[in-house]
């Protein structure tokens, strides 16, 4: 009886597979599972189970569940893929870089942003995470606080002579007045992705008007807040 055994390369290495299909590296199945999953979730939501996701992948589930052991898991993956893995560290200089005007630094910095996040995937992924209330949103609203809030706030205050967080933590009034700001960034986004509606200004003449909005408004948020916090009337 003939035994057949996997030929040898030279270095004794295994040659590849009959047919020349590459075996995948750990990292390399690892990355397309996560980059299946962004296409699945964004098509299906969190609604379809891994099963049906092993299936559109090609693989078992056993395997998925090698890389991933829990839903949970996977879940934390395309987060850190889509959302954090997008995020240019450089656009927190672009916003802290005093040397330009705060108008060209925040047009700029939601330029970019946006280019990001008007993706229809990241949109339908965020858009599913929070009607499933997995924790995506609260994880990117935590990292919005800590990356874009908190510093445009800052650049803001300095930018009108007010007091800076040291001195005066931020208000609620300066949360939420962002937040309106921001919000009305991403269902710029929403309009054009998910309702397949043409809004009135493109994108680069929406952001400027946004920001010309948040530059004249916040600095009145501010300064309300920060005379409830002292206890004096707002001038």
């Amino acid at each position: 009886m003939v035994v057949n055994r996997k030929t040898r390369t030279p270095t004794g290495k295994a040659a590849a597979p009959a047919g020349g299909r590459k075996r995948l590296t750990h990292d390399d199945r690892k990355k397309q599972i996560v980059e299946g999953a962004i296409t699945f979730f964004s098509a299906f939501g969190f609604e379809g189970g891994t099963r049906k996701l092993a299936e559109r992948l090609g693989i078992t589930q056993p395997l998925l569940y090698r890389y991933f052991p829990t839903k949970d898991d996977l879940v934390r993956e395309v987060y850190e893929a889509l959302f954090v893995g997008r995020w240019s560290h450089e656009w927190s200089e672009i916003i802290a870089d005093r040397s330009v005007p705060l108008r060209q630094r925040l047009t700029g910095f939601y330029l970019r942003y946006t280019e990001i996040i008007f993706d229809p995937q990241w949109i339908r992924i965020y858009l599913f995470a929070g009607l499933k209330g997995l924790a995506i949103n609260r994880w990117w609203t935590q990292f919005v606080d800590q990356n874009i809030l908190h510093r445009i706030c800052a650049e803001i205050r300095r930018e009108n002579g007010l007091p800076d967080f040291e001195a005066a933590p931020i208000t609620p009034q300066e949360t939420e007045a962002f937040w309106i700001f921001h919000g009305g960034i991403f269902y710029h986004g929403v309009r054009q992705e998910v309702y397949d509606t043409r809004p009135g200004l493109d994108r680069a003449q929406f952001v400027a008007l946004a920001v010309d909005a948040l530059i004249a408004g916040l600095p009145a948020s501010a300064r309300q807040g920060l005379a409830q916090q002292t206890g004096q009337s707002a001038s």
